[in-house]
Order: structure tokens, then C-alpha cells, then sequence
């Protein structure tokens, strides 16, 4: 039985029309007077505190606690602004899709897996109007490396749900190689979707459960039959 769900955010539920990138280059260049390097960067499956260290390192900026409280001081802010100036749009199937589990007759937890710090996430999903489906969730907040990101969404899982709660019973819904290989890291079910980060042959080569072009080619009982 899967009891708990677990969702990516970027290029999985939302497309926020790089905000997110958007927001990291302004506060980079508010804060700390530094115009350019982000574009030089992969943002997909990665995690907010990493982006920042790199950004960090290309520029030989101390990686000091008081740069990183700078940066994501500031971030919040450009992020909400940055969005509600944005063209953005949920991902295909997305909210069928959780009105589906929603709709089941025993239905699972829904939570977040994100490389996003936690305040972020809520700006991104709120903007959508799907903050509200997601009881908890990992975050950059817990851990720079997404894995053990995915470690603190499990042990969090059990204090919600039940502390016996076993990973297989948690799928993780991802759309980079990032996201599978994490969800595999604690052992629970992946879903890999390509409405993001990699196309569907990269992401079919990276073994995950269910492999789909996007949530309208899958259905809930698929993934919590029975």
C-alpha cells in the first residue's frame, strides 16, 4: 500500500517561468553587487543551498552562515515579486492528478521532496494555488544534498503518518534523474516525469518505477492500487 506521495516542485508540478533563476540572479545582484555567473549554472534537481555555494565559489565569496542568512533574506521577496510579473502554469495533469489520489478510497499523504528551501516552496505552490494539497514535505532547509533531503521527508513522514512507516510504501514524483535517484536513496518508489529537467529516454535510463511523458499518461490506482 503506498501511504505517502511526495512531489518535486519545478518542471514536476509548476512552471514558474524561471523565477526561481530569475529571483537568484536579482538578489545576487542587490545584495551583493555581483551581475553575472548565474547564467552560467544548471538549476534542474538541485537544491537552493548548493545554487547559492556555487554562485558563491564562482565569484570567491566567502561561504560564510552570514552571506548564506544574506542571500535567502532577500530571496523571498524578488521571488514574490518575480512571480506575480511571470507567465507560469501548472504542469499537464497535475491538478487531476491530485484529485485523483485525493479521491481514493484510502488516500495517501501528499508532501513536498524539493530542492527548495521551505519558504520558497510555499511562495512557488501558493502562487498556484496548490500549496494547500501538501501536509509536509523535505527541504533545502533540512539538507544542502538532496538525498538526505529525501532522508529528513521520510523521518518526517513517520512522525505525521506512523513511525513504521516502511520506503516502499513512499513514491517520490520527480522529473530529473535527481529525483529518482534520491527517492532510491531511502528506498521508496519513484515516478519520473519528463515535464521538466530531462527527456524521456534520459529519465526511462535512470530505472524508476513508472516512467511517463507527463500525469495525464498515469493514473493514481496505477501507483496506489487496491
Amino acid at each position: 500500500m503506498v501511504r505517502l506521495i511526495l512531489f518535486d516542485i519545478d518542471g514536476t508540478l509548476v512552471h514558474t517561468g524561471h523565477a526561481g533563476t530569475k529571483a537568484f540572479a536579482k538578489t545576487f545582484a542587490t545584495e551583493f553587487n555581483l551581475h553575472h555567473g548565474a547564467e552560467r549554472m544548471k538549476f534542474a534537481g538541485r537544491t537552493d543551498v548548493s545554487l547559492v555555494r556555487e554562485f558563491f565559489q564562482i565569484h570567491g565569496l566567502d561561504e560564510s552562515p552570514a552571506h548564506f542568512r544574506a542571500f535567502f533574506g532577500r530571496y523571498a521577496f524578488w521571488l514574490d515579486h518575480i512571480l506575480n510579473h511571470s507567465i507560469g502554469h501548472a504542469c499537464p495533469g497535475v491538478f487531476e492528478f491530485i484529485r485523483e489520489l485525493q479521491a481514493l478510497p484510502d488516500p495517501p499523504l501528499l508532501g513536498l521532496l524539493t530542492g527548495n528551501l521551505q519558504l520558497g516552496a510555499e511562495i512557488k505552490l501558493r502562487h498556484f494555488g496548490l500549496w494547500e494539497h501538501f501536509v509536509m514535505g523535505g527541504f533545502a532547509d533540512d539538507h544542502e544534498d538532496r538525498n538526505h533531503i529525501a532522508v529528513a521527508a521520510l523521518e518526517r513522514g513517520r512522525r505525521v503518518l506512523d513511525p513504521h512507516l516502511q520506503p516502499p510504501e513512499i513514491v517520490v514524483i520527480g522529473d530529473t534523474p535527481f529525483d529518482v535517484r534520491c527517492g532510491k536513496f531511502i528506498g521508496a518508489q519513484t515516478l519520473a516525469v519528463a515535464t521538466g529537467g530531462a527527456k524521456l529516454d534520459e529519465l526511462k535510463a535512470c530505472g524508476a518505477d513508472w516512467t511517463v511523458a507527463d500525469l495525464t499518461r498515469i493514473s493514481a490506482r496505477e501507483i496506489c492500487p487496491r
